[in-house]
């Protein structure tokens, strides 16, 4: 064996099986972050859903380990990592909490905090993060999900700042925050959550380095990255070279925007991938826009699918790519952009192109297109009456595959959350949820169906305002080799017992007894089915 293929300890090289214990001790770490962030959390969003992210980083802010929590916020969390080192000397207890979308935040609701791990020395040896959708982060409506024309009426906008100094809360800091948002209890246990994660984190990174020397866990993290690189780039190899190209829309974003093309073309040569979406829109007047952060995290989860091999699920993974995006489009707006629906709609549109070009190159391994959206609910009560604020995104259809069937009522993609329990999110809000069922033959048809979508309506029992963040509502989710596509979701509201058909984005007051309801995607189907070819 190589060298570079040995990981060197405190008594000589480590053999590769080593490595694997080495991985999935630090991926054990960030899992228990997050049993630790579920259970201490208070809002049945981080609670219930698990709409929370953590990860350990290298020294350099390299994302060296994660749990299998959510794609779209573990592929940028490095981005708002190194932004926090770039701007902050840490110490030992120190935090900085950042949601910032231009600083490698994704929206504004997600909060992340980052905590340094000193092992001995003067600067820190790793750092843990956490990354938390807040079901309300101020802004002009509840829930901070809502379509808007600007980033500033999204809601708080942080940017790195010392949350904790020396173990204690800034209570400045903490002010200033709460005073902003619409449930500042619910806020202030779910950051002492994230906190108790933190600090789960830096307690395990510590036991380890006593029984196995800083250097040596150094050393791990270094070699996992490097493994990362070297299996991506083996996967690039076994690619047929060549340029390969894919476009598809969104429907709308919100503010007469319609049909947005995301573009890109992927050239794939000696071990490497080139992904270009310059050729996508410009950017939007609604909240769509992507900033680069979800862009690298689509595209690095694309890849990571294809890999058999958790070890090279880190940050080394991204070094064979490259992404080429253009300043001033969708998915690299100018700063001030509105970017809420960028991180749930737009990431998912990502992945479908990404992988719409690759199922060029590789036939046998791409699935259809998915459902493609998150499809977003936020209720939230109206000023003058008892805050609340709840939020949730909805499964739809996966897309089928070569080898099968797609599944049915199913998170996809750049999401991975659970839904919301009915009794809990009962008890927790004024709201009765009085239908949830699959949609049964949304999927599209072929050799292998599509999955199904969800049909989903919720009564208000008090005046509430409501947004919604969907797509897919007017385009198909695409099917593959003569597969048929997957049927496009539908929004409704009713009013004094009167149904009305809404478009995929929108924000509107109701009173209690109305109803909210939606039907979501199904996945495209794969293959030609017996009766196409009849």
């Amino acid at each position: 064996m190589s060298r570079r293929g040995k990981l060197h300890g405190r008594t000589g090289p480590v053999a590769p099986l080593d490595l694997e214990v080495f991985g999935a001790l630090f991926s054990s770490i960030a899992e228990e972050m997050g049993v630790i962030l579920q259970h201490s959390a208070f809002s049945p969003n981080i609670k219930e859903r698990r709409d929370y992210s953590c990860a350990l980083f290298s020294r350099n802010g390299e994302l060296i380990a994660q749990a299998a929590h959510i794609p779209v916020h573990l592929g940028s969390a490095p981005l708002s990592v190194r932004a926090a080192m770039g701007e902050h000397e840490f110490l030992p207890g120190d935090s900085v909490l950042l949601n910032d979308p231009y600083r490698g935040g994704t929206h504004l609701p997600d909060l992340t905090i980052v905590s340094p791990v000193f092992l001995g020395g003067r600067k820190p040896s790793f750092f843990v993060a956490t990354r938390a959708h807040h079901a309300d982060i101020g802004g002009a409506n509840p829930g901070s999900m809502a379509p808007c024309r600007d980033v500033y009426g999204e809601g708080l906008r942080i940017p790195t700042v010392l949350l904790k100094q020396s173990g204690s809360f800034q209570r400045d800091v903490l002010r200033m925050l709460l005073a902003n948002v619409r449930t500042p209890d619910e806020r202030l246990a779910d950051l002492n959550a994230q906190c108790a994660a933190n600090q789960r984190g830096v307690e395990r990174l510590l036991e380890l380095a006593r029984k196995h020397s800083t250097a040596r866990l150094s050393r791990a993290g270094g070699e996992l990255l490097a493994h990362a690189e070297r299996s991506v780039r083996s996967l690039l190899r076994s690619i047929p070279a060549g340029t390969y190209s894919f476009a598809d829309v969104l429907d709308d974003d919100g503010e007469g925007e319609v049909e947005i093309p995301i573009r890109v073309s992927v050239r794939i040569r000696s071990g490497r991938a080139v992904l270009d979406f310059r050729s996508s829109a410009d950017q939007v007047r609604g909240s769509l826009n992507a900033n680069p952060a979800i862009a690298w995290s689509a595209v690095l989860y694309c890849f990571q699918c294809l890999l058999l091999d958790d070890r090279a699920l880190n940050e080394g993974a991204a070094r064979p790519l490259t992404v080429l995006l253009r300043e001033g489009s969708l998915l690299n707006p100018r700063e001030g952009a509105a970017v809420a629906a960028g991180n749930v709609e737009t990431s998912q549109r990502i992945v479908d192109v990404v992988l719409g070009a690759l199922a060029k190159a590789l036939p046998d391994r791409i699935p259809a297109a998915s459902q493609g959206t998150m499809n977003n609910l936020t209720i939230g009560s109206i000023e003058g009456r008892s805050p609340f604020s709840y939020y949730e995104t909805c499964g739809g259809g996966a897309g089928a595959g070569p080898s099968g069937d797609g599944a049915s009522g199913i998170q996809v993609h750049m999401t991975n959350t659970w839904n919301t329990p009915i009794e809990a999110l009962e008890i927790a809000y004024p709201l009765r949820v009085t239908r949830t069922s699959l949609w049964r033959g949304s999927g599209g048809r072929g050799r292998h169906r599509g999955g199904d979508g969800i049909v989903r309506e919720i009564e208000l029992l008090a005046p509430a305002r409501v947004s919604v963040l969907s797509d897919r509502r007017t385009k198909n989710p695409y099917g593959l080799a003569g597969g048929e596509c997957g049927s496009p979701g539908s929004n409704w509201v009713v009013e004094a017992g009167r149904m009305r058909r809404m478009p995929g984005k929108f924000i509107l007051d109701l009173d209690a007894a109305d109803r909210v309801g939606f039907r979501t995607p199904g996945g495209g189907g794969h293959g030609r089915s017996r009766r196409s070819r009849r």
